[in-house]
């Protein structure tokens, strides 16, 4: 099914990755104290035409959760998905920042 997907957290790169094929998306981080800013998005056509946008964007921040650190969502595409999921996922923004 295409909502589960597994996301590889890429440590030495810095940056949450789904691969799919040939083809691969990445969520570039950065983490400073317990906060994870999610600085760029790139996903192939291929992909973004078969809807894995959103999924990829729900599994990164379902693993940030997880992890139990606020999320920083500098990125404009992860921005608005945080925008548009607001109610879900506020408690993952750190206290201050309004999305």
């Amino acid at each position: 099914m295409i909502e589960d997907v597994e996301i590889t957290d890429n440590e030495f790169l810095r940056q949450f990755e789904l691969e799919i094929g040939d083809n691969m998306a990445r969520i570039e981080y950065a983490l400073q104290d317990r906060k994870i800013f999610l600085t760029k998005y790139e996903m192939p056509e291929d992909l973004e035409e078969q809807g894995f946008r959103e999924i990829f964007i729900k599994a990164v921040f379902e693993e940030v959760k997880k992890r139990g650190i606020s999320l920083v969502p500098t990125s404009p595409e992860v921005a608005g998905f945080m925008r548009k999921n607001r109610r879900k996922y506020k408690d993952l923004l750190p206290v201050g920042i309004n999305i």
